[in-house]
């Protein structure tokens, strides 16, 4: 019998994934992306020859998802250890979706959130984005590690940055390895 997390990469994850706006044939950055549990099945959804960006500051979720990669035969992961740097190296205008999924409360030094680092994450997938770029975001303890409070405020630091809010939607998620319930907040990117 299958676990939670294991259906969730085969067949949970890749639905959720496509409700959220992923298809095939498009550049995916899951910025943050702990052991996997988005860089998967967005991996499997866009096809083989195209990449998933997979970036983290924990070397150890990286190391966990690289092995998750193998068992997978998955070969279009990339993973990129940014040891905390907001800046990815990636070209301008190359990723079609970015993922900043239970992240960007963690932005900033030792893991607090202030504005400045959030504004400097928001430039960052900005830059990265292609013109028509999506940004999907669930944005998780807020109240507890940020100084902001609510999605409304998310989305308003999100729309001050150069993106337009396209949808809102409560969905099944996959937060630490268990399955929860959350809003999820898209946004589009809009030319300067």
């Amino acid at each position: 019998m299958k676990s939670k997390i294991e259906k969730w990469l085969e067949i949970e994850g890749i639905q959720f994934l496509k409700r959220v706006g992923i298809k095939a044939r498009q550049t995916v950055l899951d910025f943050g992306c702990g052991k996997g549990n988005y860089s998967i099945p967005a991996a499997k959804i866009v096809n083989k020859k195209v990449l998933v960006y997979a970036l983290d500051k924990n070397s150890e979720k990286l190391n966990q998802l690289e092995e998750r990669a193998r068992k997978e035969n998955l070969t279009n992961i990339k993973i990129i250890n940014t040891s905390g740097k907001i800046k990815t190296n990636l070209k301008d205008n190359s990723i079609d979706i970015t993922l900043l999924y239970d992240v960007i409360h963690l932005v900033g030094k030792n893991d607090s959130s202030t504005l400045k680092d959030r504004k400097r994450l928001y430039k960052e997938v900005y830059r990265v984005s292609k013109s028509t770029g999506l940004v999907s975001v669930y944005p998780m303890h807020l109240k507890t590690h940020t100084d902001i409070t609510s999605k409304g405020e998310v989305r308003k630091e999100i729309e001050e940055a150069g993106f337009k809010f396209e949808k809102e939607a409560y969905m099944e998620l996959v937060h630490d390895d268990s399955k929860i319930k959350g809003y999820i907040l898209n946004f589009r990117k809009i030319l300067k």
